[in-house]
């Protein structure tokens, strides 16, 4: 498993075993859909793609010709040519996951770890453990949601294939960056619409954070949109990687918007980061104290290594963060915000029913709240959405679920054999590995992603398993040993790294024994080049694209995917519904 953002300070445990990869033998030709409805406002029509570098490697962001959907066939079934006259839709709805809302001036962000992963680290080896804990857009953050929101409202009314109107949305966790009260309101607000939304914390005078201009705490390691203050050195991000200077961007980012709201109900799964601090820790009182205080490690003693912060650390337990502040770290003053408390999983889902979106809830129930539980069922049409808590309380990136739910699920799946399945999650079947049990958080034994994918397998009616984490554009055919079909894992990228995008789902039936799972793929609603302005949230979603595309530790991951986990008609033989 690849380590990124997300495994940011986690143990070197390896906990349980990962799903094996199925064999992929698909056609790499493309396959032009004919009958298209809509093809605007997605990436059939246009995609947006790194151009040609100038200094220190940093590129544009240009406009291309659109991609048209690749036919994949790895789970069997023929497809006829007359399909595309005969199908029908089942159901449409958007996938958005990783949205990552970060409030970037908390005391509780780890930006400072950052620099040890650094192609520029002076002397420690890159090791990946530590990577990525900084980006240079992160106070922009809640720009890209409400440019994601608008856009994916321009196709709301008919999906490009089937011409079906969008039933939902749904998010499949890390919605909030740290489970910040704050941050989950942010969120809850932008998708509700009609809100003010202040993308602040702390005074709400100035900004407090790693990208300011004080020059007692300016450091050459983030990116600093203003001129260097007097006597300073430009920073790394400009003088290396070709960044730009953008004067006034701190107080832009801060300046309030109204959200517009999804025209569209919308439903939410749990992930890491909703549920565990900094994605990897449970709770604890001395975690929430350093998040809702005055003190922001923002910079590392001279003479610290990397090898001295993993030994802190490394245990990945309810101190270790507070752990790290025994180094003797520098800190800095920021203005106390008790909205920055950590929340719990109880207290997100009561979140959820504070709202003016439909439903109420947004999937969670009052069974959930007596419960405290985020696994639940709804209906749309023929099809059975079933979404999973895959978060282990007990800490670490990746997941699993409970006993519980698993007997849950399998209670479900066997009422549910008169409905199409499509199955949500966090986490992806691979990164399901976390078997930890801890004393005092949660006992029961926890199920890994093997087990739930051969769960899934034995329901021949479910057609899909639809997630986040990765951050990743990426399909898999999860095929029984039989050869006897399957089902689809559809993973999307996430809204905070590059390429920022969205995806519409599409489930038609050929009428001729199969069905096809139609994906594509759509970019938020930021412009190309933002165009130096910087009074517009939306101008300022398409800024915050650009830098993310231009991450020194994220130019060349490859996270938009290939064509064949993009725009794609995901095939399957048609099963029995009795």
């Amino acid at each position: 498993m690849a380590l990124s953002r997300r495994t940011l300070i986690q143990s070197s445990v390896v906990i349980g075993g990962a799903a094996a990869l199925t064999d992929l033998s698909f056609s790499t030709a493309a396959w032009a859909v004919t009958g298209q409805l809509s093809p605007e406002h997605t990436t059939l029509a246009t995609r947006l793609v790194r151009g040609a570098p100038g200094a220190g490697g940093y590129a544009p962001v240009i406009v291309q010709t659109g991609e048209p959907h690749t036919l994949r066939t790895e789970l069997g079934g023929t497809a006829n040519d007359a399909r595309t006259t005969t199908r029908t839709p089942i159901l449409a709805f958007a996938h958005m996951t990783d949205v990552h809302l970060v409030d970037a001036q908390s005391p509780m962000r780890l930006e400072y770890v950052d620099r040890f992963e650094d192609k520029y680290a002076p002397s420690d080896p890159v090791i990946g453990l530590l990577s990525s804990s900084y980006r240079a857009h992160e106070m922009l953050t809640l720009q890209v949601a409400e440019a994601m929101v608008r856009a994916i409202n321009t196709v709301k009314d008919a999906a490009p294939v089937s011409g079906t109107p969008l039933a939902f949305a749904i998010q499949t966790g890390d919605n909030s960056d740290n489970c910040q009260l704050n941050e989950f309101r942010w969120n809850i607000d932008i998708m509700d619409g009609g809100k003010q939304i202040v993308p602040d914390s702390g005074t709400k005078t100035k900004y407090e954070g790693v990208s300011d201009n004080t020059a007692i705490n300016y450091d050459t390691h983030y990116w600093h949109p203003d001129t260097p203050p007097s006597g300073k050195a430009p920073d790394i991000y400009k003088s290396v990687f070709g960044f730009p200077q953008v004067p006034g961007l701190l107080d832009a980012a801060r300046k309030p918007f109204t959200s517009e709201g999804l025209k569209m109900p919308w439903y939410a799964a749990f992930g890491n980061h909703d549920g565990l601090v900094q994605g990897n820790f449970p709770h604890t009182l001395p975690l929430s104290l350093i998040s809702t205080g005055a003190l922001k490690v923002t910079t590392v003693t001279p003479g610290v290594s990397q090898a001295d912060l993993l030994k802190s650390i490394m245990g990945a337990d309810a101190s270790a963060l507070v752990n790290a502040l025994n180094l003797d770290l520098p800190v800095r003053l920021v203005s106390p915000d008790l909205n920055r408390r950590q929340v719990t999983r109880g207290q997100v889902v009561d979140e959820h029913f504070k709202t003016t979106g439909t439903p109420k809830g947004h999937g969670f129930t009052a069974q959930n709240q007596k419960d405290n539980t985020a696994y639940y069922a709804f209906d749309k049409g023929d099809v059975r959405c079933i979404v999973m808590d895959t978060v282990n309380p007990n800490g670490y990136d990746t997941g699993s679920i409970d006993a519980k739910q698993m007997t849950w699920l399998t209670t479900l799946l066997a009422m549910s054999k008169n409905k199409y399945v499509m199955v949500f999650s966090h986490h992806t079947s691979d990164t399901m590995d976390n078997g930890l049990i801890a004393t005092g958080l949660d006992l029961q034994d926890r199920v890994l992603g093997p087990e739930v994918v051969a769960l899934l397998l034995a329901n021949p009616n479910v057609v899909a398993w639809v997630n986040g984490h990765t951050h990743e554009n990426q399909i898999w055919a999860r095929t029984r040993p039989d050869g006897s079909g399957g089902f689809w894992e559809i993973n999307t990228a996430s809204h905070i790294d590059f390429p920022q995008q969205s995806r519409l789902i599409e489930l038609v039936d050929n009428h001729d024994g199969t069905l096809s799972i139609f994906t594509t793929m759509v970019d938020h609603a930021g412009p190309a080049a933002y165009g130096g302005v910087l009074n517009n949230p939306v101008a300022l979603a398409g800024l915050a694209r650009e830098l993310a595309m231009n991450d020194p530790q994220q130019r060349t991951s490859g996270q938009e995917g290939t064509p064949t986990d993009r725009n794609v008609e995901l095939l399957t033989p048609k099963p029995a519904l009795v």
